[in-house]
C-alpha cells in the first residue's frame, strides 16, 4: 500500500513514539506483515521490514496474543521464502527469536515457540551439511545463534536435550563446530544450575541430565519437570556465578562417581584450542562455572589449560583466567603461579605497544587482584606481592597521557601509603617524595599556560594525593601553599580550586584541609596590592570569596575590609562602571555573610558597604537587591534572617544554598499545611459515563454566510457535494466530539471528602490522535446532592480510540488543597462517530446526495488507484428481519440517511477530523449484507470490529427473549 518503506521505516527507527502519532502499533504491524506477504516485493525491501521486530519487538507486538499471531505470519513468511533467499530466511529467523522472547511467547509455552523450536533443532540436525548442502550454511549458524539466545534468555529452556547437543558438536566438522561448542556449554552450565536448585538432587540426577533427550524445559514446565527448581524470572539473575569464592556458589553434592561429567568437561577443553580467543573465553566461563557447582570435580582438569592463559596477550582469556583464579584459588594457581601472573599484569601495564584502555584495564586487575590467601577485601585492596620495587615500573611521568597518569598515581598511592610517611629514608618515604615531586611539576607545567586538559588532569592528581595523604602534614601544607601562589597567577582557575575544596570536604569529612585551603585564599586575595587589582581578576575573587564565606569557621572580617576598600576607593571604577555582574558577584558575597555565624560581628561594615551599594552603585537591579538585604539585616533577628535566606541550617560547615524568600513570614504548621496540596491515599472522585447523547451534537459546528435556508434549498447550484465539501475549508468549522460525564464519589466513604469546592479536572493524552484536552472547572460537589454533568470535549486528529489519564485538584471544607488520581477514561471507537455534519437548512434528500456523492467518489477512484485511502469492505452476518430493524433502531438511528425501508437503509458515520464511513444495509432473506465504503481504509479493522461486537449483541438479546 505504500511504496515508500525505506523513509517510513527509517522514521520509525529514530524516533517510535513520533511515528506512531499518525498511526498505531496495530495498523502499522498489519502493513509490515502485508507486505511481507507480497510477492512483489523485493528480498532488500523485506529484509529491511523485518528491522522493526527486531529493534522494537515490544512496541509492535506488547502481548502473548498479538507476539503467537505475528510468529505465525513469520512463520508462513519462512515458508513461502526461495531457498535463495539466505539473508531474507536468516532474518525471518531472528525477528521471529525477537518477537517470541519480548512478546513472553516462549515462556508461555505457545504453540508457535514450540513449533519455532522444532524447526531450529531441525536445521540444528544437518551436521556438516549433508542434507541441504554448502550454501544453506549462513541457515545453519542463524539457527544455533537463536538457539544460543532463546537459552541465554530463558535459562534451561535446552537442559533436557543435553545428549542431541552433545552428539551434533562431536559430529560437526567445519566452522559450525564453534557455534555447536557454545550452545552445548551454555545448556550444560544452565543444566547443572538447575540440578543445584532441586532438593536431593545427586549423581543420578547429572547421569540422567547428562544423556536426556526429551524435549523442553518450558516456564512452568521446569516446575514440573523438576519440583523444586526455580522458575525461569530467577534463573535469569544468576549470570556471574563467580564474582566470589567458590564457597558462595551453589553445589550439587555427587559424591566421587561423576566419570561423565569429567570425560564430557575433557572433551570441550580439548577442542578450545579450535575456537577464537573470545568463543574460548566464553567456553571456559562456562565451564568454570559448571566446575565451581560441582565440588566433587577437581579445578586441576584446567591445568592443562594454564600455561598457554597465563602467557596469553587476549584482553578475554586474561580476564577469563583471573575469574578461574577467583573461584578456585590456590586450589588450581600455586604461589608461583599468582606470582607470575601479578608480575604479567604489572608488565603489560606499562607494555609501549598496548593501547590505553588495555593498559588501564590491566592496572584495575592490579587493584582487584584476587588473591590465593586475600587479607582484606575492599573495594580497592592491593595484593601483598605487589610491593613498591614491583610497582615502580609504574610510576607516572609527566609524558603519559591523562588517564594512564591518573591511573598510576592512584596505584603507586595506595603501594606507597601502606609503607609508611615516618621513615623518609626508607622506600616509603623516597616514594612518596617522589609522588609529590611529580605533583609540584605538574603544578609548574599549569602555571606556563597549560592545556585545558593539563589544568584538569592536575586538579584531580591534586584530589587523589590528598585522599591518601592528606594527614601528612608537611606536604599537604605546602601543597596547600603552592595552590594560593598559583591561583595569583591564574585566577581564571576559581572554579577549579572551589571544586577541589568542594570534593575534598565531602571525602575528607574529619580533615581540616579544605577549609585551610580556603583561609588561605582569602588571606591571598585580601593581602594582594589593590594596584594591581583588575575588573576579570576581580569577578574571580569574588567567587573564591563567596565560596569563604560559607564557612563557619572561617573569619570574614578580612574580606569586608577588602570589599570596602574595593566599593569605595576613589580609584575604584567600580561603582562607576555599573556591571551586573560585578555587582552581582559582590552581593553574593552579602548574602552568604548574612547568614555566617559571626554576624553580630560583621554587622556595621556590612551594613555600611550594602548602603554603599544601595546610594553608589550604577546599576538599578543592584541597588534594588543591596536596600533588600541592608532591611534584612538592619530589622531581622538572625535566626529570622536565616530563616528568611535560607531553608536549612549548614551542612558539613559550608551554609545551604536555598533561597526561599516566602519563609519571611513566621513558619506554622497551619501555614505550611495549607500552603501544601496534599495527596489522597486512594482515588476519591469518578466519571460515570453517560449513554444519551447531547442535544445539540448533531448541530453542524459551521453556519453558512447569512444565506436562507429557502435560498440554499432552491439554487441549482449548491445544495451537493460541493458545498458539503466547501464548509472544510472555512476556519471556522470544528470537528469535536463532547462526551458527558457524572461527576460522583468513589465507593470510598470518608466525612472530611463529603463537601468538595474548586474541583479542577485535568486530562492527559496518552497517545498522539487528539489535541490537547483543556481542565474542567467544577464549582462544587456534594455527596447528598445530584452529582454534576461534566462534558468532555475532544478535537480528534486521527479517529481512533484513546486513553486519558484523569486526575483533580480540589479544596475541602477546612481550606485544605488535595490532588487525587482519577480512574483512566476509554473512550471506543463508536464514541467517535458523528452524524453528517451538514449546514443547517438541509432536507434529507440532499443529505442522500451527498452520501451518493461521496459513495461514487469512494468507488470510482478506488477503481482508478487516484485515492489511496479509499477502501470498500461487505460484511455479512445471518440476521433475520426484526433483528435487522432492532440493529438499526439501536445502533444506527442517529446517522441514518435514508429510512430503513424494504430491509435497506444508507448510514453515514462522520469521524473527525474529515473521514467518513458509508454503510449500505441490505437485508437478504435470513442474511444481512454491511456495504462498507470509506475514504480511510486504516479504519476498516475497527470497523469490522464495531460491527461484530453490534451483531453480537443482537443475537445475544434474541437468544435471551427466545428462551423466555
Amino acid at each position: 500500500m505504500s511504496a515508500n518503506w525505506p523513509e517510513r521505516i527509517s522514521a520509525f527507527l529514530r524516533s517510535p513514539s513520533q511515528f506512531l502519532c499518525s498511526t498505531t502499533s496495530d495498523i502499522f504491524l498489519a502493513e509490515v506483515l502485508h507486505e511481507l506477504r507480497d510477492d512483489r516485493a523485493s528480498d532488500q525491501i523485506k529484509v529491511l521490514l523485518l528491522s522493526p521486530l527486531l529493534e522494537h519487538p515490544t512496541l509492535l507486538c506488547p502481548s502473548v496474543s498479538v507476539g503467537e499471531e505475528t510468529a505465525l505470519e513469520l512463520m508462513s513468511v519462512f515458508a513461502q521464502c526461495s531457498p535463495k533467499s539466505l539473508p531474507l530466511r536468516c532474518n525471518v529467523l531472528l525477528a521471529l527469536t525477537s518477537v517470541l522472547l519480548c512478546s513472553c511467547c516462549v515462556s508461555s509455552h505457545t504453540s508457535a515457540s514450540q513449533d519455532f523450536l522444532d524447526l531450529l533443532l531441525q536445521m540444528a540436525q544437518d551436521t556438516n551439511d549433508a542434507q541441504a548442502g554448502a550454501a544453506l550454511h549462513p541457515l545453519r549458524t542463524t539457527a544455533c545463534d537463536c538457539l544460543r539466545e532463546l537459552e541465554a534468555c530463558l535459562p534451561g529452556l535446552l537442559s533436557q536435550r543435553l545428549e542431541l547437543l552433545s552428539s551434533l558438536r562431536q559430529q560437526e566438522n567445519s566452522r559450525l563446530h564453534q557455534a555447536y561448542t557454545g550452545l552445548h556449554a551454555l545448556a550444560l552450565r544452565n543444566a547443572v544450575y538447575l540440578l543445584t536448585q532441586q532438593k536431593g538432587a545427586g549423581a543420578g540426577d547429572l547421569k540422567a541430565a547428562l544423556g536426556s533427550n526429551e524435549g523442553f524445559v518450558w516456564g512452568e514446565g521446569a516446575d514440573s519437570a523438576h519440583p523444586n527448581s526455580v522458575s525461569h524470572s530467577d534463573l535469569a539473575l544468576f549470570s556471574p556465578l563467580t564474582l566470589g569464592p567458590m564457597g558462595k556458589v551453589p553445589s550439587l553434592q555427587t559424591g566421587l562417581d561423576c566419570k561423565e561429567l569429567r570425560s564430557l568437561l575433557s572433551s570441550l577443553l580439548e577442542e578450545s584450542y579450535l575456537l577464537t580467543s573470545l568463543s574460548q573465553a566464553a567456553l571456559l566461563r562456562c565451564l568454570v562455572e559448571v566446575l565451581a557447582m560441582v565440588p566433587a570435580v577437581s579445578p586441576t582438569i584446567f591445568r592443562a589449560q594454564l600455561l598457554r592463559l597465563l602467557g596469553t596477550c587476549k584482553v578475554c582469556l586474561l580476564h577469563t583466567t583471573l575469574l578461574m583464579k577467583a573461584a578456585f584459588t590456590d586450589s588450581l594457581f600455586s604461589a608461583e603461579d599468582e606470582a607470575f601472573l601479578l608480575k604479567r599484569l604489572v608488565g603489560l601495564s606499562q607494555h609501549p605497544l598496548l593501547s590505553t584502555p588495555e593498559k588501564l584495564f590491566y592496572m584495575d586487575c592490579i587493584l582487584h587482584f584476587p588473591e590465593n590467601r586475600p587479607i582484606s577485601s575492599g573495594d580497592e585492596s592491593l595484593p601483598v606481592l605487589l610491593t613498591p620495587r614491583l610497582a615502580a615500573a609504574l610510576v607516572p611521568t609527566v609524558f603519559n597521557d591523562s588517564v594512564s597518569m591518573l591511573a598510576r598515581l592512584n596505584l603507586l598511592s595506595l603501594v606507597y601509603l601502606e609503607e609508611g610517611e615516618e621513615d623518609r629514608e626508607g622506600q616509603g618515604g623516597r616514594g612518596l617524595a617522589y609522588l609529590y615531586d611529580h605533583l609540584t611539576s605538574l603544578l609548574r607545567i599549569v602555571e606556563n599556560q597549560a592545556s585545558r586538559e593539563m589544568v584538569v588532569t592536575f586538579f584531580r592528581a591534586s584530589f587523589l594525593f590528598l585522599l591518601h595523604f592528606c594527614h601528612v602534614e608537611r606536604y599537604s601544607e605546602d601543597l596547600s601553599q603552592k595552590l594560593c601562589d598559583l591561583y595569583l597567577r591564574r585566577t581564571q582557575l576559581a572554579p577549579h580550586f572551589i571544586n577541589l575544596a568542594d570534593r575534598t570536604q565531602d571525602r575528607l569529612e574529619e580533615s581540616g584541609w579544605a577549609v585551610a585551603l580556603l583561609r588561605g585564599l582569602q588571606r591571598t586575595i585580601t593581602e594582594a596590592p589593590l594596584s594591581q587589582l583588575t575588573l576579570q581578576d576581580l569577578r574571580w575573587h569574588l567567587r573564591i570569596l563567596a565560596r569563604v564565606a560559607e564557612e563557619g569557621e572561617v573569619l570574614q572580617r578580612a574580606t569586608l575590609n577588602f570589599l570596602l576598600c574595593v566599593i569605595t576607593s576613589s580609584s575604584s571604577a567600580l561603582c562607576v562602571s555599573g556591571d551586573w555582574r560585578l555587582g552581582n558577584g559582590v552581593l553574593g558575597v552579602c548574602r552568604r555573610l548574612l547568614l555566617h555565624p559571626s554576624l553580630d560581628s560583621l554587622l556595621t561594615p556590612l551594613a555600611d558597604l550594602l548602603q554603599h551599594l544601595t546610594c553608589h552603585y550604577g546599576e538599578t537591579d543592584i541597588q534594588d537587591h543591596a536596600r533588600l538585604y541592608y532591611t534584612l539585616l538592619t530589622t531581622l533577628s538572625q535566626e529570622k534572617l536565616a530563616g528568611v535566606l535560607a531553608q536549612r541550617g549548614t551542612e558539613r560547615g559550608r551554609q545551604a544554598k536555598v533561597r526561599s524568600l516566602s519563609a519571611i513570614m513566621g513558619e506554622t504548621e497551619e501555614l505550611t499545611s495549607g500552603l501544601t496540596v496534599h495527596q489522597t491515599e486512594r482515588p476519591l472522585l469518578r466519571l460515570v459515563k453517560l449513554d444519551k447523547h447531547e442535544p445539540d451534537e448533531c448541530k453542524p459546528e459551521h453556519k453558512p454566510d447569512s444565506e436562507p435556508a429557502c435560498e440554499t434549498e432552491s439554487s441549482p447550484g449548491q445544495g451537493g457535494i460541493e458545498d458539503y465539501r466547501a464548509q472544510f475549508e472555512s476556519s471556522s468549522f470544528a470537528s469535536e466530539i463532547t462526551l458527558q460525564y457524572h461527576l460522583t464519589h468513589t465507593g470510598v466513604h470518608d466525612p472530611h471528602f463529603d463537601k468538595l469546592f474548586s474541583i479542577r479536572l485535568h486530562f492527559d493524552l496518552t497517545d498522539g490522535h487528539y489535541e490537547e484536552v483543556s481542565d474542567i472547572s467544577v464549582p462544587c460537589l456534594f455527596r447528598t446532592r445530584k452529582p454534576p454533568t461534566v462534558r468532555l470535549r475532544l478535537k480528534p486528529k486521527q479517529p481512533y480510540h484513546t486513553t486519558l489519564r484523569a486526575s483533580a485538584i480540589f479544596t475541602t471544607e477546612d481550606g485544605l488543597s488535595w490532588h487525587s488520581p482519577l480512574a483512566d477514561l476509554h473512550v471506543a471507537f463508536p464514541e467517535v462517530f458523528l452524524p453528517l455534519l451538514a449546514p443547517l437548512g438541509w432536507a434529507r434528500e440532499k443529505k442522500q446526495r451527498v452520501f451518493e456523492g461521496i459513495w461514487g467518489e469512494i468507488c470510482s477512484e478506488q477503481s482508478e488507484g487516484d485515492l489511496t485511502n479509499a477502501a470498500t469492505s461487505l460484511f455479512c452476518d445471518q440476521l433475520e428481519e426484526s433483528a435487522v430493524g432492532e440493529l438499526v433502531e439501536k445502533h444506527f438511528q442517529r446517522y441514518l440517511v435514508s429510512d430503513l425501508d424494504k430491509g435497506r437503509c444508507k448510514v453515514l458515520f462522520f469521524l473527525p477530523p474529515q473521514s467518513h464511513v458509508l454503510l449500505k444495509v441490505i437485508t437478504e432473506e435470513d442474511a444481512v449484507q454491511v456495504h462498507i465504503a470509506t475514504d480511510n481504509w486504516k479504519l476498516l479493522p475497527y470497523i469490522n470490529s464495531y460491527l461484530e461486537d453490534i451483531t453480537k449483541e443482537i443475537h445475544s438479546t434474541q437468544q435471551v427473549n427466545g428462551d423466555v
